[in-house]
């Protein structure tokens, strides 16, 4: 089992920036990617970013592309996503996920353990 705790959502102002953070315990692989999926209301669940072990492939999504980064400290078992300029359409329950396939994958199937999920609410 791999357990999954996120934190840093919150409520902003659009153009605002907010950094997630989301760190993995119990029986992790040694090389392992990690996602970030949200899901927004009335929406289909998505992948925005993935990141392998070594943090030298990663993935975003179009809507997400030069405005977010993902990022990771294996050292502390921890994976970041910063979001700037952020927009009322980013408004979503944000969960970090892992993958033992260490590959940053889009698809939310290949991601075998998810966290509980922030908030994040953007106003205009």
């Amino acid at each position: 089992q791999v357990q999954l705790v996120e934190s840093g959502g919150g409520s902003v102002q659009a153009g605002d920036s907010l950094r997630l953070s989301c760190t993995a315990s119990g029986r992790t692989f040694s090389d392992y990617a990690m996602g970030w999926i949200r899901q927004a209301p009335g929406k289909e669940r998505e992948v925005v970013a993935a990141i392998n072990w070594s943090g030298n492939r990663r993935y975003y999504s179009d809507p997400v592309k030069g405005r977010f980064t993902v990022s990771r400290d294996n050292a502390k078992n921890t994976v970041y996503l910063q979001m700037n300029s952020l927009k009322p359409e980013d408004t979503a329950v944000y969960s970090c996920a892992y993958s033992s396939r260490n590959w940053p994958d889009p698809r939310l199937d290949k991601y075998d353990y998810w966290g509980q999920g922030t908030q994040v609410t953007v106003s205009s």
